[in-house]
């Protein structure tokens, strides 16, 4: 049966907003008739009885007004126009959800961090912050507090087993600190139509002795670069890659968002690589950040992050529409979905929802994608067991300087909208999964071939490699606001990329040097490591089994590897067949074609 994702929230969000001002199952009813519908993975009669404890749990909290904050995304409009006016409506707790830009966000969550002051009652805030949550203790575990001082506002159907992203927001010392709301994750994006054209495979073929497909590494990825740019498709000449490059607060995200792992800078280990991490920060075996810089044994400087910055800076001039350059990641979101871009190796799948819609040059008349999303390619610095990619998780937040009461009321809403009545029809509104359940949800997989390959990747073992920023970074807002200066550097022509990443790294070690001093973190905070050579720290690598930091490859062109796109998710199917779901299968063990 065709089933109707977008529903009447409009209409829904006025008539439960005109309702009582106290809590009401025949609120919950009219919720559930007009907006859920059958998009739940719960029973009508047990999503009754979900609502029901919703109304018996905030009745000491009815006609409390609560505020909480988070990013504009089409997840959270969704949450702040329709479900935060039901939730009002069922429980009689007044929620404003406010929504802002992701800085502001952090700006809000800084100041009340520093000034004590109750800004908001709870905040949606990125995962990236796990290792700044911990080391300031300011927010709530939610492990303790769920155990605790908020059991009595925990649902008993919250099942947070059944969220995909807790690793994320697990702290060293094993205690859950955020509850995700949305993900989603950095892929490759490429036109499938255009890599399955007869002519377009045999030139390809012709010019480079293998065949054209998903590319496994940069190596790859590079020669189908070449192979699309200047070419002319449809009558139009068309580009093999698509980036931005305007020294912006963007350009940062383009890196911390996990591009130096894809290129294999830092260690092995998922979530994140320890000892040292993605962005190249070193801890000890007490998880204190001791450095960032190569003679610290550090990796923000060192060869594998240094031709990442090289290959982002030699495709984005070679194979990226010329006005790329003088764009940031909002203006260029848009452009492959205008249908001149064969592909995009660092792709957001938020972005899904706009690439599918009816008329776009890259839609098929019956509503279909011409293109597909798959794995990102890895650079020749990678090895088996290294992270792939980012994803990006936010997530729910008590802060400590909340009074009780209304971080308990907050916490009602902040499960209420990630429930297991409420997320499938969310996720099909703004495709941003957190459960495993509304991932196998049926619904999912009849609207599977209209998504280009998202459900297909979250329903895969590979997904496993794609996470946030992890616990190696101290204080999130200071450090991450320190790249997007430090490659802009590099993009404008001022520095060379290993300039620009000696000065990141030294940069992000003075942050450190002040919070280690300021004895602010205690025993979490940062404890740099006296400077030796490199060869001493790949050494050190060596002997304790190792990779970071990787000496210099002699030849940074590793052979190129594709894998057919469609051999590629018949093995994630084989996969998770023989191992129910726990079977890892990675790009770079696919065969080459």
């Amino acid at each position: 049966m065709k089933r109707h994702w977008m529903g009447s929230a409009a209409v829904l969000a006025l008539t439960l907003a005109a309702g009582p001002a106290f809590a009401d199952m025949d609120a919950a009813k009219k919720f559930l008739d007009t907006e859920v519908k059958d998009l739940s993975t719960l029973s009508r009669a047990d999503q009754e009885k979900e609502m029901q404890w919703y109304i018996d749990a905030a009745k000491p909290f009815q006609g409390m007004d609560i505020k909480v904050v988070s990013e504009t995304l089409t997840t959270h409009e969704y949450e702040s126009k329709v479900l935060a006016p039901a939730f009002t409506a069922i429980t009689g707790i007044k929620v404003t959800h406010d929504l802002i830009g992701e800085g502001d966000v952090i700006e809000k969550l800084q100041t009340q961090m520093q000034s004590g002051q109750n800004i908001y009652d709870a905040y949606v805030n990125d995962s990236d912050l796990i290792g700044t949550h911990w080391r300031y203790q300011q927010v709530r575990p939610l492990t303790d507090w769920m155990e605790g001082e908020g059991k009595d506002v925990t649902s008993p159907t919250l099942d947070v087993a059944d969220f995909i992203g807790t690793s994320f927001t697990t702290a060293p010392d094993k205690k859950l600190y955020q509850l995700p709301d949305q993900q989603f994750a950095n892929l490759y994006w490429f036109r499938y139509d255009w890599f399955n054209d007869a002519k377009n495979k045999a030139d390809f073929k012709a010019k480079y002795g293998y065949d054209l497909g998903v590319p496994v590494n940069w190596s790859a990825y590079e020669d189908i670069a070449a192979f699309f740019t200047g070419r002319e498709i449809d009558g139009k000449k068309v580009y093999g890659h698509m980036d931005y490059g305007k020294k912006d607060p963007s350009l940062g995200w383009r890196f911390t968002d996990a591009w130096l792992s894809m290129a294999g800078n830092g260690d092995k280990g998922l979530p994140n690589g320890l000892p040292v991490d993605e962005w190249g920060i070193r801890v000890n075996d007490k998880s204190q950040p001791v450095g960032s810089c190569v003679d610290r044994g550090g990796d923000t400087n060192g060869p594998a992050a240094v031709y990442s910055i090289q290959k982002y800076l030699d495709w984005l001039k070679a194979y990226a529409p010329p006005a790329a350059q003088g764009m940031n990641f909002s203006e260029s979101g848009p452009v492959p979905a205008q249908g001149e871009v064969a592909q995009q190796i660092f792709w957001y799948t938020a972005f899904t929802a706009d690439a599918v819609k009816k008329g776009l040059p890259v839609v098929n008349e019956d509503g279909t994608p011409k293109w597909r999303m798959a794995p990102s390619p890895h650079g020749s610095y990678w090895k088996e067991g290294m992270k792939l990619g980012y994803q990006d998780v936010g997530s729910w937040t008590l802060m400590k300087s909340t009074p009780a009461d209304r971080a308990k009321a907050a916490w009602l809403y902040a499960q209420f909208v990630t429930s297991k009545t409420v997320d499938v029809k969310k996720s099909h509104v703004g495709l941003t999964f957190v459960r495993e359940s509304t991932i196998r949800d049926k619904s999912f997989t009849e609207r599977a071939k209209d998504l280009g390959g998202l459900v297909e990747f979250y329903r895969s073992p590979a997904r496993k490699q794609w996470s946030p920023t992890g616990t190696n970074v101290p204080d999130y807002p200071k450090l991450a606001q320190l790249w997007w200066q430090a490659i802009g550097d590099a993009a404008a022509g001022n520095k060379t990329p290993q300039e620009a990443m000696d000065s990141l790294c030294e940069e992000q070690e003075k942050v450190m040097a002040r919070i280690e001093r300021s004895k602010v973190q205690g025993d979490k905070g940062p404890m740099l490591n006296k400077k030796h050579d490199m060869d001493y720290w790949v050494a050190e690598a060596k002997k304790n089994g190792t990779l970071a930091p990787q000496p210099k490859l002699d030849n940074e062109k590793e052979k190129p590897v594709t894998i057919g796109y469609d051999e590629l998710v018949k093995s994630w199917a084989d996969a998770n067949a023989s191992a129910n779901g726990g079977a890892t299968m990675t790009p770079a063990s696919a065969p080459a074609q």
